[in-house]
């Protein structure tokens, strides 16, 4: 089976992503299989994977927001941050107030400085986190910012110590992260205890396909499921090219003002996508790649017809 685009997967329970792209792997019979972001095992949800020439677009899904669905537990504090570590320390939520807990998500949004996980796939000198940490070696994460757009309590129950919450964040945000830190900001501590990806740019829950139901299709109900990459790049504008310019371009040349036309603007470092007359002769205009503007110029970063 020939496949250049993005299938929308629902992630389930007890996976790795990778996981995902090794079921999809063996099912379409195609080697370039890759996803646009990790999920924790434990995660389930919106997980879009790139087949064929899509794997060469996987790196513009970056400024990609995401939506989460989660559940936090208070009182707990483990090693892993989530229900399925080692606990460390215990601590009483009984005198937290709704006001208390309210008031620590309204001050978690924006632009916030956080500390990854120890278990987690980011690389300390070369080696995975989580690698070293099971290895018991005493190492730092080191803090980074991340941005959340929206935090917001959908159901609270003090008295089983349990929240939920919907929060909209930009990518490498750890929702583990904002569990505990929370939990440490009302001093009982707080574990992550459930996870679901909602939505990642373009891509939404509603429409994604679980896994065992996808396998089992037919190749033709499949290919009904994969979307062209370049309508999945919603940050990136739109370039179009002169009729004389397209074959320039899929040499790798670039283009000079007057040669092009935009008619979308790019919200991701000025990279565009690019359209042109197709070359087998169709009417509708054939997607060609991503481009940069610099200088004025009109140059290709990734050429894909």
């Amino acid at each position: 089976m020939k496949i250049d685009g993005v299938i929308n997967v629902n992630k389930p329970a007890g996976w790795t992503s990778q996981d995902v792209c090794a079921k999809l792997r063996s099912r379409l019979h195609i080697k370039k299989i890759g996803h646009t972001g990790t999920l924790d095992p434990m995660a389930t949800g919106v997980l879009p994977v790139c087949a064929g020439k899509a794997t060469r677009i996987i790196e513009y899904y970056g400024k990609d927001r995401k939506t989460y669905h989660a559940v936090m537990k208070l009182g707990l504090v483990t090693d892993t941050l989530d229900i399925t570590g080692e606990i460390l320390e215990t601590g009483s939520y009984a005198e937290i107030s709704e006001n208390a807990v309210r008031e620590a998500f309204r001050a978690y949004t924006g632009h916030v400085s956080q500390v990854p996980p120890k278990y987690s796939a980011l690389k300390v000198d070369g080696k995975r986190a989580y690698e070293l940490a099971r290895e018991g070696k005493d190492f730092q994460m080191k803090a980074r910012e991340i941005e959340i757009f929206e935090n917001e309590i959908a159901r609270l129950d003090l008295d089983a110590g349990e929240i939920e919450f919907d929060v909209t964040c930009s990518k490498g945000t750890y929702i583990r992260t904002i569990c505990d830190d929370i939990g440490r900001t009302l001093g009982c501590g707080a574990v992550m205890t459930a996870l679901e990806r909602t939505a990642s740019g373009f891509f939404t829950i509603e429409d994604a396909v679980d896994v065992g139901e996808l396998v089992s299709m037919s190749d033709d109900e499949i290919e009904e499921l994969v979307i062209p990459a370049d309508l999945t790049l919603i940050n990136l504008g739109k370039a179009f090219l002169n009729d004389n310019r397209v074959i320039a371009f899929r040499n790798g040349n670039s283009t000079r003002e007057g040669g092009y036309s935009i008619t979308e603007p790019s919200g991701y470092d000025q990279l565009y996508r690019v359209y042109g007359k197709h070359p087998e002769g169709s009417d509708a205009p054939a997607f060609l790649g991503v481009a940069a503007i610099e200088n004025g110029s009109l140059v290709p970063r990734k050429v894909l017809i």
